[in-house]
């Protein structure tokens, strides 16, 4: 049985869908043509365009989306569900957004 909130989300499922998006359906749908590829990019994308900042300055702790609330993951998932529709042009403009949260560019 999941861990229900107050509301009678599922937040373990939801959990466990971002993560299935973001370790396994990205990586999987990444072509040599996208800035980004490997997981841990596709986390630090959609996390920092859920924030509009870096995570890490939101989030205390990791993994971070143990502890996200269940707005906050159900952001995070739309978030991988447009780069899986959209793909390469979505993943540059999220990333794009995120390296410049960070000073990158």
């Amino acid at each position: 049985m999941g861990q229900e909130t107050l509301n009678g989300v599922d937040i373990s499922e939801l959990r466990a869908t971002y993560d299935r998006k973001v370790r396994e359906e990205l990586p999987a749908r990444a072509t040599d043509d996208w800035p980004i590829r490997a997981d841990h990019c596709f986390a630090r994308v959609v996390l920092d365009n859920v924030f509009g900042g870096p995570w890490d300055e939101h989030v205390s702790g990791r993994p971070a989306y143990e502890r996200l609330s269940v707005a906050e993951l159900e952001a995070a998932v739309e978030i991988a569900d447009v780069m899986l529709a959209e793909g390469r042009p979505a993943v540059e403009r999220y990333d794009e957004n995120s390296l410049r949260w960070r000073g990158e560019r």
